[in-house]
This record gives structure tokens, C-alpha cells and sequence, in this order.
């Protein structure tokens, strides 16, 4: 009894830091630097359980922690926010958005998406303006080819005319049955999967693995796709604006000199 007893302590007295990637740990669309990475297996690791959930898929989130090694250096990797997890390099769960919704309602929201951007006028178009993720659509109405400077651009453009925020309420007062949520997040897309589906989803495996669960993110505000965990009761929220402020509050909460 006693070895069952001690291994519940165990398990019960972890703390696992949870981090957003784009513009947690990296700036965003840009990949993480060797100084931050090695922070985190070097200094944060070995006092506390790491692990990462992202909306992008395991070939984006890869690119930008610098390869496939991530899967085995951290505790947990979370991609379309936790559709597909792995646990110490291991794939252990995985769901879609095809046998969630089917085909009807898929290409119902899709035929208005694309009806839609072809009546808006941007600074500029260029392709791929939906993206189809395992468990998510990814919609950007600039499109995810435009280059570096060009994100830039539409970001502060974005900013001024609100051209997110109105797609997505046009979407709702025109879908309103679909069962989505829509969530904005980096510099020129909004995501948008099944209610319940944000980036809390990947909550539920962790529930028995630590008994604090420290969440990191920039964009926890409502409306961004990282409020529903960060406000989430099993969590405990750290707003960041770049990974410097990351590693800085990581330095305060774990006491590392």
C-alpha cells in the first residue's frame, strides 16, 4: 500500500509549465532561438514537467522549436490544440474535424468563407486562405503566402479596420447552428474548430499528471486563442508579451537564479 500511496504524492506534488509557442517562445512565425530552448531543458525542466500546445500542426510547430526532437524534450507536445498529443515523443491521441462535423457542414462553412473573402479588398492577396488542419480550419484573408514584411503590414492594417473581427461575425449571424468557435490569433488568420475544441482540450490528459498547472500565452484576452486556458480554473495564467517576458516570469515562479 505504501508504494501507492507515495507515487499519488508524487504525482500530486508535480507542476507542469504549459506554453503557448507563437509569440511565447518564439517571435511570432519565427523560430525559437538556442539561448531560450536551452533555458527551458537546462533550467526549467529539471524543476518542473514542461510541455507545449499550439494551433498549428506538428510540421509548424516542429519548424519553428527547431525539429522533431521536441517530441522528447518535453513532458507533452499538444498540436491543433491537443487534436493530436504525444507524451514523451509518443502519439497517443488523435481526432478530427471531419468526424466531428462531415462533409456537409464542412464544405457549408467553407463555400461561405471563400464567398466572403471574395468580396473583401485588402492591401493585399496573396494564396492559401484556408488552411485544412486535422482538427481546425486556419482562415486568413490575406492569405498564408503573403512574406514576413507583408504579415507585418496586414497586422497593423488589421488592427485599424478590424477585418478579423467582422469576418467572424459575419460568420456567425450567417452559420449560426455549425457548433464553431472562432478564435484570432498570430498576425493574419483566426482559427476556427468545435466548441469545447480551443486550446483547454488538451486539459484533460493532463489532469491526473500535475497538480499545478502553470499556462503561458500572449494572446489571452477574449476573443484570442489563448483566453479559454488561460482563464480556465485548472490553470494558472501568465500573460507574456515576447519570451524574453516568458523566461523573466519563468525566473519569478520557479525561483531560478
Amino acid at each position: 500500500m505504501l508504494p501507492v500511496v507515495l507515487s499519488h504524492c508524487l504525482k500530486m506534488s508535480r507542476k507542469l509549465c504549459l506554453f503557448d509557442i507563437d509569440g511565447t517562445l518564439t517571435s511570432p512565425r519565427k523560430k525559437i532561438t538556442p539561448e531560450v530552448l536551452s533555458f527551458l531543458l537546462e533550467k526549467v525542466k529539471p524543476v518542473s514537467a514542461i510541455a507545449l500546445v499550439g494551433g498549428s500542426d506538428l510540421s509548424k510547430a516542429s519548424e519553428q522549436m527547431g525539429g522533431d526532437e521536441i517530441l522528447k524534450q518535453f513532458d507533452f507536445v499538444f498540436t491543433e490544440n491537443g487534436l493530436m498529443g504525444f507524451k514523451n515523443g509518443e502519439k497517443f491521441h488523435e481526432q478530427t474535424i471531419v468526424k466531428h462535423l462531415g462533409e456537409e457542414k464542412l464544405q457549408q462553412f467553407i463555400n461561405f468563407a471563400l464567398k466572403y473573402m471574395s468580396q473583401i479588398t485588402l492591401p493585399f492577396k496573396r494564396g492559401t486562405f484556408i488552411e485544412f488542419r486535422t482538427g481546425m480550419l486556419n482562415i486568413s484573408p490575406a492569405g498564408r503566402s503573403v512574406t514576413q514584411a507583408q504579415r507585418d503590414a496586414y497586422e497593423e492594417y488589421d488592427k485599424e479596420h478590424k477585418i478579423r473581427e467582422k469576418f467572424i461575425q459575419a460568420i456567425k449571424e450567417s452559420l449560426p447552428d455549425l457548433g464553431l468557435t472562432y478564435s484570432i490569433g498570430g498576425q493574419i488568420s483566426f482559427d476556427v474548430f468545435p466548441t469545447g475544441w480551443d486550446k483547454t482540450y488538451c486539459l484533460q490528459f493532463l489532469d491526473d499528471f500535475a497538480e499545478r498547472i502553470h499556462f503561458f500565452g500572449d494572446k489571452t484576452s477574449p476573443g484570442g486563442n489563448d483566453h479559454e486556458i488561460f482563464s480556465d480554473s485548472r490553470t494558472i495564467g501568465h500573460t507574456v508579451t515576447s519570451y524574453e517576458d516568458t523566461i523573466a516570469q519563468l525566473k519569478k515562479i520557479l525561483d531560478i537564479p
